[in-house]
């Protein structure tokens, strides 16, 4: 059985992070949408947050569960067996710095990097993205998966 990790803040989960979820299915028979939780970081939704909206979304799903995580990414993927970690890359800049953190990994323990490029449809948006129009009043569902419910504070 095959199991990935996908890491990521994920503050907030876009449409761009399911389209990898949704590809990374056809590809692992599991995937872990591991939700990195920094102590020392304060995010736009709590990591409680984000981990329940991510349960929603994908608790008819068998494939995809939903977990949070400290400490080193390649140490949690040894955790739960897990022996790839799925990345996304939207530019080559996006794809030299994966690169550099896949090495790393590979080198840490026996755990490979699969990088899916981004549709290109949707490359351009970011969790960064749609916090600032979130900032500015905007309507941000149109970047949001459907279905995904989130409880936020203005």
């Amino acid at each position: 059985m095959s199991k990935a990790i996908f890491p990521g803040s994920f503050d907030p989960f876009t449409i761009g992070h399911a389209n990898l979820v949704e590809r990374a299915q056809r590809l692992f028979d599991e995937v872990i949408i591991a939700v990195g939780y920094n102590e020392h970081k304060q995010g736009w939704l709590p990591v409680e947050e984000r981990v329940r909206a991510l349960q929603e979304l994908y608790q008819d799903n068998p494939k995809i569960k939903v977990a949070c995580y400290t400490g080193l990414t390649v140490d949690y993927a040894l955790s739960v067996g897990a022996e790839f970690i799925l990345r996304g890359v939207r530019s080559v800049k996006d794809y030299e710095y994966e690169l550099g953190i896949a090495d790393i990994n590979s080198r840490l323990a026996n755990v490979e990097t699969v990088i899916l490029l981004a549709d290109p449809n949707i490359s351009g948006i970011s969790s960064s993205v749609v916090r600032e129009l979130h900032h500015f009043g905007r309507d941000i569902t149109p970047w949001l998966p459907q279905g995904i419910n989130y409880k936020y504070n203005e």
